[in-house]
């Protein structure tokens, strides 16, 4: 691996800050984190952008979330064709293996991945309809939920509801997995569905008995 480079200076720096204060300061906590393993209650799956803090929003300390992130916070239905699928064995192994008994689904407005799904359903981005596109592919999860948005005439909010479905789109394909249903079923899992205004600090959650996303 020749292309690898060392740490830039400003990262390796925030290391050492870290290792000198906050890790020194409890040394037994992460020495038991590492000895006793992880044990969290929830997982959560998130969206890669930057700006989501998911331990931040909701005060965590390490091992208390088992979190996954990709692009728009999408899980893919369940297909076990022998393949590789990096959503579905994160979510395999918090269920099954650690028996998390919370899965949260949480979206995030100004989501870049949202956005470019409504562009490529508008015919506003052919690079993402190229079958090498990796994120046009993987936001093909979506795609089918456009035409609910596709009549609104305000881009902020045709937008901010796509957000909403990709965090409804999941929740449905998680429940297409039989051994999530057979728990959720069974009283040993509950689904939650979240979004979040980053620039307000709001945070909504999905009530399936109204059908809508309201304050939390």
């Amino acid at each position: 691996m020749d292309q690898a480079k060392p740490l830039p200076s400003y990262l390796a720096q925030r290391y050492h800050g870290w290792k000198a204060t906050t890790y020194n300061e409890n040394q037994a906590w992460y020495r038991r984190l590492a000895s006793d393993g992880q044990h969290p209650r929830a997982m959560v799956i998130s969206c890669c952008d930057s700006r989501v803090h998911v331990t931040s929003i909701f005060g965590a300390d390490q091992g208390e979330f088992f979190i996954h992130r990709n692009i728009a916070n999408l899980v893919p239905p369940y297909l076990p064709d022998g393949e590789q699928h990096g959503a579905s064995a994160a979510v395999e192994y918090a269920v099954q293996s650690l028996k998390v008994a919370h899965l949260i689904v949480l979206g995030h407005s100004s989501c870049g991945g949202v956005q470019g799904c409504l562009d490529m359903c508008q015919g506003k981005a052919p690079e993402l309809d190229a079958k090498d596109s990796f994120v046009g592919r993987w936001m093909d999860i979506l795609r089918p939920k456009y035409d609910i948005v596709a009549e609104i005439e305000d881009p902020e909010e045709q937008v901010r509801q796509l957000e909403k479905h990709a965090v409804m789109t999941s929740l449905e394909n998680l429940m297409t997995f039989p051994w999530i249903a057979d728990k959720v079923k069974d009283g040993k899992l509950t689904l939650h569905g979240l979004w979040t205004d980053i620039g307000e600090g709001g945070l909504e959650c999905y009530s399936a008995d109204k059908e809508q996303f309201l304050p939390v």
